[in-house]
């Protein structure tokens, strides 16, 4: 790792973090997990230190480094796609029954008891439409407050639905 100048290691690992944090969540979609994409994102971070210019704010380059790199991503592989490559995207993908809800302690709504049957309805009931922000949601990635409601509507709704 190319360390750039008047900069510690640890501090360019802070930089490439705060990149990372803020810009790898953007770009969740179908099978690839926040943390699959965080860590790939700061892979990419970490080979793109060889072509820094070190004129520019490192956070800046690392940046658009990093959306230019999962927009090319996202467009060599799902960009041009045919009709049943891009069904792929936006179709539902099974979440894990051992995530953790953040709406347990905002809402009251869903009961730790019942975590695993509830993760278990939401995730055959849950529009493929909310099924991003509920991933980014439940993540702790901030989401739109109206975006927020909606889900957060749409989650009580499920769970009431059921009894």
């Amino acid at each position: 790792m190319k360390i750039p100048k008047n900069m510690t290691a640890d501090e360019t690992l802070d930089k490439i973090n705060v990149v990372v944090n803020r810009i790898a969540p953007k770009y969740t979609f179908h099978c690839y997990d926040v943390d699959d994409i965080k860590q790939e994102s700061f892979i990419i971070c970490v080979e793109a230190l060889e072509r820094y210019d070190e004129k520019r704010p490192l956070e800046n380059f690392l940046s658009v480094n990093l959306s230019n790199r999962l927009k090319n991503f996202v467009r060599d592989n799902f960009g041009h796609a045919k009709d049943v490559q891009k069904k792929k995207i936006t179709s539902p993908t099974s979440m894990s029954h051992n995530t953790n809800i953040a709406l347990t302690s905002e809402d009251k709504v869903l009961d730790r008891m019942y975590e695993k049957e509830i993760v278990q309805l939401i995730d055959e009931k849950l529009d493929a439409s909310l099924r991003s922000d509920y991933l980014k949601y439940i993540n702790g990635i901030t989401i739109p407050k109206s975006r927020r409601d909606q889900l957060i509507q749409t989650l009580k709704d499920i769970v009431n639905e059921k009894g």
